[in-house]
């Protein structure tokens, strides 16, 4: 049987920094993940936005933690993993949204986010070319990004293997040996393993993993899409987010990469459950008529490809993050609902925090986001 301090289920946006960030504060850990490399579930399916103007305390520390991470990664460890500081902008064209994303701008401010109501002026020189016809203005938060997530998270996990985590591709959890109060053996195809600490950060699989232990998780897989387009000179900067719902979709963001693509995904209404990850014909149609009433300009571009991607989703758009009153050594880092990339960098270093430096700055994210809330609340801007 292998030992370890720590053993990480899941090699994916979530675990692979924690992983570092323990391995960093010498605790020797050990990742076990069911496919051949890191981020091969949704990592890979992510699109790459980053930002801290999230509407509850919890996520905005962390992903401000992870903006301050992913944003010197290249100068401290020489990983250039595609950072670009274009913002996000939430342009407005309603009444009902314009109150809902005023309403949320004052809990931001008071969380010192640096983001402001900006006028339709601003947003035509942001994004030039944007559906003037009823535009009010809307929200920019010009320190929010982008970054590649394959490019991110091969980073941390060469970093991880530097700092002397284990790695375990090729090998699926089977059963998790438990007592009442504790996990004695996590049983894979492949082998056996013990550790002081047992993380679950298996994604879209969470809820399988936690059955293994006896607990009820609510975290269930949504199926969504995105797509890239050729790539063309840049045209605009910040990720634009178009929050107005029609009867297919709740909304819909786009950006442009480093190298000059366009990448875009939409939230379809109602929600499609499942773990099916193959491409749909309903997506491009319906995509490409809501981006191109806001942004005619990028009629002619002509997408490469398109895939799909699942949000680990809890009912109430939170993630789930914390110790278990059942079993004292386990942690859950699940249920990111689609937001396990920008959340994942800070999550890492905070986590690693809470559990080798016992510190307890951070029990305000670990009461906001336990296993034992009433989910029946609703995240504003999941």
């Amino acid at each position: 049987m292998k030992k370890f301090d720590v053993l990480i289920i899941g090699a994916g946006s979530i675990g692979v920094p924690i992983a570092f960030y323990l391995a960093k504060k010498g605790l020797k850990t050990a990742v076990i993940e069911k496919f051949p490399s890191e981020g091969r579930g949704q990592n890979r399916a992510a699109i790459g936005g980053i930002r801290a103007t999230h509407s509850d305390p919890s996520k905005i520390k962390m992903c401000q933690v992870s903006i301050d991470l992913i944003k010197n990664m290249k100068e401290e460890y020489g990983e250039d993993i595609d950072w670009i500081q274009g913002g996000y902008l939430f342009p407005v064209y309603t009444s009902e949204v314009e109150k809902a994303l005023k309403n949320i701008l004052i809990k931001q401010k008071e969380f010192k986010l640096n983001i402001d109501w900006v006028s339709p002026k601003k947003i035509k020189e942001l994004v030039p070319g944007i559906n003037p016809d009823g535009l009010s203005g809307g929200t920019f938060s010009p320190e929010d990004g982008s970054a590649s997530p394959l490019k991110l998270l091969g980073a941390y996990y060469r970093l991880g293997v530097k700092a002397g985590v284990d790695y375990y591709f090729n090998e699926t959890v089977t059963s998790i040996k438990h007592t009442k109060e504790n996990i004695e053996k996590v049983i894979t195809d492949k082998d056996e393993y013990s550790a002081g600490l047992v993380i679950n950060a298996a994604g879209a699989y969470a809820k399988d993993i936690g059955a293994m232990t006896g607990l009820a998780i609510p975290v269930n897989p949504d199926c969504h899409e995105a797509g890239i387009t050729e790539p063309v000179k840049r045209f605009f900067e910040p990720m634009v987010v178009d929050v107005r719902a029609d009867g297919e979709s709740a909304n819909y963001y786009f950006y442009q990469n480093r190298e000059g693509q366009v990448v875009f995904c939409i939230t379809p209404k109602p929600n499609i459950w499942g773990t099916d990850t193959d491409n749909t014909s309903t997506f491009l149609p319906l995509v490409i008529r809501r981006m191109l009433e806001l942004y005619p300009r990028l009629r002619n571009l002509r997408i490469r490809r398109t895939w799909r991607g699942l949000y680990p989703m809890t009912p109430d758009g939170f993630p789930i993050i914390g110790y278990t009153n059942e079993i004292k050594n386990l942690f859950l880092a699940v249920g990111m609902c689609g937001q396990g990339f920008m959340i994942g960098p800070g999550l890492g270093l905070i986590a690693s925090k809470i559990i080798a430096d016992k510190s307890e700055k951070y029990n305000f994210i670990l009461d906001q986001l336990t296993l034992y809330r009433n989910f029946s609340g609703v995240e504003v801007l999941k």
